[in-house]
């Protein structure tokens, strides 16, 4: 039970037997600043129709009260709180309904028989047990709803009566532009955590992405590969280190231009993503070197011939070609800890050799007599 709806009860009363309690008048005014200041701590609608349906009977001690809302053309009865069902949930015209006329001509009806009164639409009526009324409109400057009070017997409210429903009614009218101005602030707050979440999430993936490829940086393959390797480890997994060189960098920059060599190292990335799957962790660490950490029970000795054979097709359509230096080492399950820094030092020093392997072999082609 919310702070607001206790306010309004009596020593040891719960907020069930007050709605099923017959309400008896309260002692008009100091109990009309009880209900201000519970109207002035709700934070929702739902308890501020709470609060009004409970406070609109005991201020008259009438049969029953409604809360009705302005809804573009329509009169919504948002709640009630009487002896017997009348329109809660129910829609209906402006001018079909005495709230509606209440809120058009932004006046209080005050009704004591309805069956005498041509603005009353006596069909919608007969089911009920409703013999007189009062209805005051939620704000007499464009209204927002109405406040309702209905008695079973013939009832003439007293000028007093009136009143005090009307206190209520602006009352609420301050209550609920409050509420709409809380919601607002809250989903501006909202929005705003959000936009700033995203722009955590945009940076930190910036942080850790290269620019020219979208793959994964030095600081990102770290980053990631550190985890996966933890996660092999726990799941008892091999895994396989790739390090990969591009053949003939710097003559492409040189011979046909930086904007050819980005372009070259852009397809070597595009034949990475092709050649692994999706859950390897690939990068570019910097300049013409790349990495990349597969995860898997099983160590494929082909890799490295499997991507420099991609490379070769993929580059036969480009004026510069496509080929690289590829240093893998293979390692069984194991210990985590500082298993990424050796595996890196070893396929960095594989592919080394595998450069000087290639370079000597130029060198003796070109050597050989015509």
């Amino acid at each position: 039970m919310d702070a607001a709806v206790c306010t309004l009860l009596r020593p040891g009363e719960s907020a069930e037997s007050a709605a099923l309690a017959e309400p008896e008048p309260s002692s008009g005014m100091p109990y009309l600043l009880q209900v201000v200041q519970a109207l002035s701590l709700a934070r929702d609608m739902p308890t501020i129709q709470r609060i009004v349906r409970h406070a609109a009977r005991r201020l008259t001690g009438c049969d029953g009260a409604t809360f009705v809302l302005r809804d573009d053309g329509c009169c919504f009865y948002a709640d009630e709180e009487a002896i017997a069902p009348l329109w809660k949930g129910l829609r209906f015209p402006l001018e079909a309904c005495i709230s509606g006329w209440s809120m058009l001509n932004r006046q209080p009806a005050v009704i004591a028989d309805i069956y005498a009164d041509p603005r009353i639409p006596h069909e919608a009526y007969r089911p009920t047990f409703v013999r007189s009324l009062v209805m005051v409109p939620i704000r007499t400057r464009e209204p927002i709803g109405a406040i309702g009070n209905y008695w079973a017997s013939s009832h003439q409210a007293s000028a007093e009566e009136v009143q005090l429903l009307q206190a209520l009614a602006d009352c609420t009218s301050v209550a609920i532009e409050n509420v709409r101005l809380y919601e607002s602030l809250e989903q501006r707050v909202e929005e705003r955590t959000q936009a700033l979440s995203q722009a955590v999430d945009e940076i930190r993936k910036l942080s850790l992405t290269d620019e020219l490829t979208g793959l994964h940086n030095r600081r990102g393959f770290h980053l990631l590969a550190g985890q996966s390797l933890r996660q092999a480890a726990r799941l008892g997994l091999g895994c396989s280190v790739l390090f990969v060189d591009l053949d003939g960098l710097k003559r492409v920059n040189d011979e046909l231009g930086h904007e050819a060599g980005d372009a070259m190292i852009v397809d070597a990335a595009t034949v990475l993503r092709r050649t692994f799957r999706e859950s390897d962790i690939i990068a570019r660490l910097g300049g013409d070197e790349f990495c990349v950490l597969a995860v898997d029970s099983r160590a494929d000795d082909a890799v490295d011939l499997r991507l420099q054979r991609a490379m070769e097709a993929f580059g036969s359509q480009a004026p510069y070609g496509l080929s690289a230096s590829i240093g893998v080492v293979h390692s069984t399950a194991g210990d985590a800890e500082g298993l990424l820094e050796h595996l890196l030092a070893e396929a960095d020093a594989r592919m080394y050799e595998r450069k000087r392997t290639k370079r000597g072999s130029r060198e003796s082609t070109l050597s050989m007599p015509l």
